[in-house]
């Protein structure tokens, strides 16, 4: 049994991720803050790959235990874990000098710290299993701050950072680490933007991407990938 779980699923990138890795046969561990949303998805993979054991959790990832709870589902349900994608993020824009008290701490305790805990709690496991792969999903915000980034692009670049380190610490272990850097994709977090959807990338694009890089040889590993619209950053 091929698997991968993917945090942050129920739209967008996530979404497209689980759906892509569903109809080539995967069982998929997806989790989502949305009870109806994740639900929704949780149908459209066992229509995709039926009989599989798939685990669909509502989840906030910013809750250290309630991330806890999803890692314990998914151990009791599968012996082993091929695929991590660290995808649960969060954006709120602003700037560091004048946002929202508690900015900071909402965008790393989504962005950077639930990684970090999913991380933890499979990464011996896939130490074991030899052949493994963990993507975390970060933005080119994690390389270009920008002006009304604020809190967002320190997350992003400390979600680099994390990747960064886990790759120097996994590869006597076989365990791949790819950071994904995208820009601009067209997600339900651009409705109402008043931009045309060809100005994007699709999300489905990123899910090949993240498809491509896990099928290459055992001794291959791309450790980032930058992900832009053929025009340019909005």
């Amino acid at each position: 049994m091929k698997n991968i779980i993917i945090t942050g699923a129920s739209k967008g990138i996530g979404r497209s991720i689980a759906l892509h890795f569903a109809k080539n046969g995967y069982a998929v561990a997806a989790c989502a803050r949305g009870e109806k949303d994740i639900k929704a998805l949780e149908a459209e993979v066992a229509a995709l790959a039926p009989g599989q054991p798939h685990v669909f959790r509502t989840c906030d990832m910013s809750d250290k235990a309630q991330i806890a709870a999803f890692a314990a589902d998914i151990k009791a349900a599968w012996d082993h874990v091929h695929i991590l994608v660290n995808n649960a993020g969060v954006f709120l824009p602003g700037q560091v000098i004048n946002e929202e008290e508690g900015t900071l701490e909402k965008l790393i305790d989504t962005n950077l710290y639930s990684a970090y805990h999913m991380t933890r709690h499979f990464v011996q496991g896939m130490i074991s299993y030899g052949r493994a792969h963990i993507f975390n999903m970060c933005s080119v915000a994690s390389i270009n701050a920008y002006p009304n980034g604020g809190s967002y692009s320190i997350s992003k670049f400390a979600l680099l950072g994390l990747s960064k380190a886990l790759r120097e610490e996994l590869k006597p272990h076989a365990v791949k680490v790819t950071s994904l850097l995208p820009g601009a994709t067209y997600t339900d977090s651009w409705t109402g933007a008043g931009i045309e959807e060809s100005r994007f990338m699709k999300a489905e694009d990123i899910a090949q991407t993240v498809w491509d890089i896990y099928h290459l040889s055992k001794t291959t590993v791309v450790e980032e990938v930058l992900l832009r619209p053929v025009p340019g950053d909005i």
